[in-house]
């Protein structure tokens, strides 16, 4: 069973990171939340509060098979302010390991340079090459790009969880979750 870690931070947007990882469970996945705030409980940019599974000092960050972010400031912010995040994705990169990020948060793997020369989406407002560093800049809803997954937007939460199911669990066990929710992507 593949093993995803959602990394949370004060400000982070709910719906990113709530209806990814729902999507994943019923995929099958193993998802962890793992707090980069320094405290389990992290709140949302909605006020909403998220219990993490650890704080990202005691969590092993070789484990995962794929890297999650979800954005919302100033979470996505803080997410790039964490060193040791920043350190587990640099060797995930390395290790040929999947990173998944929406909204804001691409500009986290951005600003580290591992989107350089590979398509990708965000927040079009987080869209600039100071943030995402020699990547191309789609605007579609979900992109992937060798091991990276981006999408644009909470409106493309529910695709980005489809997409990172697909690619962790394949495209039959994708497809029978979104059957039976009965949801018609938007991508």
């Amino acid at each position: 069973m593949a093993l995803v870690y959602a990394f949370l931070a004060d400000g982070l947007e709910e719906v990113e990171c709530l209806a990814a990882a729902d999507v994943l469970v019923r995929a099958g996945i193993e998802v962890k939340f793992i707090s980069v705030s320094g405290k389990k409980e992290v709140t949302g940019t909605h006020g909403f509060r998220i219990t993490a599974d650890a704080c990202i000092g005691d969590a092993d960050l070789s484990a995962p098979d794929c890297y999650l972010l979800p954005g919302g400031q100033p979470g996505t912010r803080h997410l790039a302010e964490c060193g040791t995040l920043c350190d587990a994705l640099l060797s995930a990169e390395k290790n040929g390991k999947r990173i998944a990020a929406i909204c804001a948060a691409p500009t986290v793997p951005g600003r580290l340079g591992l989107l350089r020369g590979k398509r990708c989406t965000c927040y079009p407002g987080a869209a600039n090459e100071e943030k995402l560093l020699g990547a191309e800049y789609t605007g579609l809803g979900v992109v992937t790009d060798g091991y990276v997954t981006t999408a644009k937007s909470v409106g493309y939460a529910l695709d980005f969880g489809l997409e990172v199911a697909s690619l962790l669990a394949g495209p039959e066990k994708a497809d029978e979750v979104q059957d039976r929710m009965i949801y018609e992507k938007r991508v």
